[in-house]
């Protein structure tokens, strides 16, 4: 039995719990790509080529998509903030492991429970979703969503200057660290709110494929955010790997000092949120799906010069994080009771596309480099493009 959580009984969701909850989920997300810009230096250590390397980008990916079943659900049926606590922990544990990595295979494997531990953003999202008013609920995800992309970003700016004044291991160090200071903080912070599922976590779990069974529209909009993902993840892989060719030189200090360039995308979530409450969510997917196209337009043509590189990095961020607002709203909105289960399902396509774009991006670099990344980042928005039109033009 699933009883819809009643309002009067939720706490009130106050501008500073709403900023608490943005950052912890920021920081959460950082975990997942504090390597990239630290990829080369990484592969350096452990005598690693490029598509080697690469892997540990890949498993941390594959780690957070197999996190979304086995953690996310949980949020429908246990203690939100026990849970959100309990993986800020877990977390902490999996990048100390990572710190003290002896071989490449070690690494990888803690990539993978990185990964697999951090995937907390996903259980505070429909939380907030819950906490807001409907009318509000676009713009509550699209400030959510803004610490996701700044947390996301900005960790490459940060792992990229730690790697290039002390090490990669103590990037690793640091965000353990951090994870454990989360814990104590929304220890304190977080409301204590109970789930409102009163079945099995074999039930809830079964409940997940009938969910995907009877939402079409879920399948779709999951497809279209994978192949975002998917053109996101293909790029920032390998921007490292461009930036220590001619013409440019440069270390994993200044491929990190772009996501500071691309924090700026950041800014369109509230706008994108707005304007998913207010026209449809489906028309700000289609400028997304404009925006990263001109984006590697603008990589295939100007990438090796460097005001095309930061204009591409504004215009690719700018569209992900567009999208991913107004993806993530229509899919919140198809079953109020499921939040939880739903966006497990997106989520998993989401970083199941993620991790297919670390994927091809490492080996298109390795066989044709800068051009193969952009024309596999073409590839996966024209791929998405397609899936919007499959559904017809009257859905929203």
């Amino acid at each position: 039995m699933i009883e819809s959580p009643s309002r009067s009984s939720r706490p009130e969701l106050s501008g500073a719990l709403l900023t608490t909850m943005a950052i912890a989920s920021g920081a959460a997300v950082a975990n997942l790509y504090y390597n990239q810009p630290m990829l080369a230096d990484m592969g350096r250590t452990f005598h690693a080529t490029a598509t080697q390397i690469g892997l540990a980008a890949t498993a941390t990916q594959i780690g957070y998509a197999a996190g979304m079943p086995v953690f996310v659900p949980l949020g429908d049926f246990i203690e939100r903030r026990r849970l959100v606590v309990s993986l800020f922990v877990a977390v902490a544990c999996s990048l100390a492991a990572a710190a003290m990595a002896r071989n490449l295979t070690w690494l990888i494997a803690a990539s993978f429970f990185i990964g697999l531990t951090t995937v907390i953003a996903q259980i505070m999202i429909p939380l907030a979703t819950e906490l807001a008013s409907p009318e509000g609920q676009g713009r509550t995800i699209g400030i959510i969503l803004s610490g996701v992309l700044l947390g996301a970003l900005l960790a490459r700016t940060l792992s990229g200057f730690v790697s290039g004044h002390s090490s990669w291991r103590t990037m690793y160090w640091i965000a353990a660290a951090a994870s454990l200071v989360f814990a104590v903080l929304l220890q304190l912070r977080l409301p204590e709110i109970h789930a409102h599922s009163h079945i099995t976590y074999r039930q809830l779990m079964r409940s997940i494929w009938a969910i995907v069974r009877e939402l079409p529209k879920l399948r779709q909009v999951s497809f279209v955010a994978g192949m975002f993902m998917a053109s996101f993840s293909a790029f920032w892989t390998t921007l490292v790997f461009l930036l220590e060719t001619p013409p440019y030189h440069y270390g994993s200090q200044t491929a990190g000092l772009f996501g500071v360039i691309g924090a700026v995308g950041a800014s369109v979530a509230p706008i994108s949120g707005r304007l998913s409450d207010r026209r449809s969510p489906r028309f700000v997917v289609r400028i997304a799906i404009v925006t990263v196209l001109a984006a590697f337009v603008v990589f295939w043509e100007f990438g090796y010069e460097l005001w095309g590189l930061i204009i591409g990095v504004i215009l690719l961020d700018a569209g992900v994080q567009a999208a991913q607002v107004a993806n993530q709203t229509r899919v919140l909105r198809l079953r109020p009771d499921a939040r939880n289960r739903v966006n497990t399902v997106y989520m998993i396509c989401y970083f199941s596309g993620g991790s297919v774009g670390s994927l091809v991006g490492a080996s298109v670099w390795s066989r044709w480099h800068w051009t193969g990344v952009c024309a596999a980042g073409i590839a996966f928005m024209l791929a998405a493009f397609g899936a919007l039109l499959a559904r017809g033009p009257s859905e929203t």
